[in-house]
């Protein structure tokens, strides 16, 4: 098994000047397959569709948590809505600003073991897969590997 063939073909991305906002709307509602289940990352690509980062979850999270607040007794200094005005003040700050930068990718035509051997040593749960023009072509995600491994240990034929 090969990348190409588990991996969730990309259908929407972002770009760097998407606000947060928006790149938050897509995650909650971005293709899956054929379903709008939401998605916990997104690739981000420049004008030529190359990949320049990838936005996730955490790190929407993470721009909503100040920096400081790690040196912080939050039971002395949180209020009750203080994530509210957090995110509505971070609402506009752009995916360029916030994505990670050092993304793990897999080529489409990297074996099964070589997909998971990237996602545990480097500790992520998705990575883009790129053609051989280098342009990302899908997502593969832990989920999918894992339900793959499970389908060999039970005998399962792949559908």
């Amino acid at each position: 098994m090969r990348a190409k063939d588990l991996m969730v073909p990309l259908v929407e991305h972002l770009k760097p000047g998407n606000t947060l906002k928006e790149a938050a709307n897509l995650l909650r509602t971005a293709r899956r397959g054929e379903e709008r289940a939401g998605v916990k990352a997104l690739p981000v690509l420049d004008d030529h569709n190359k990949l320049l980062g990838i936005l996730s979850i955490g790190d929407i999270l993470k721009a909503i948590y100040p920096s400081y607040m790690y040196l912080m007794d939050l039971g002395e200094f949180a209020w009750d809505g203080m994530v509210e005005a957090f995110a509505k003040k971070a609402a506009d700050k752009t995916v360029g600003d916030l994505m990670s930068t050092a993304v793990i990718t897999v080529n489409e035509d990297s074996t099964l073991m070589e997909c998971v051997d990237h996602m545990l040593k480097n500790s992520v749960k998705r990575v883009p897969v790129l053609n051989k023009d280098n342009a990302v072509v899908g997502m593969l995600y832990e989920k999918d590997v894992f339900n793959e491994i499970t389908r060999a240990m039970f005998n399962k034929e792949t559908p």
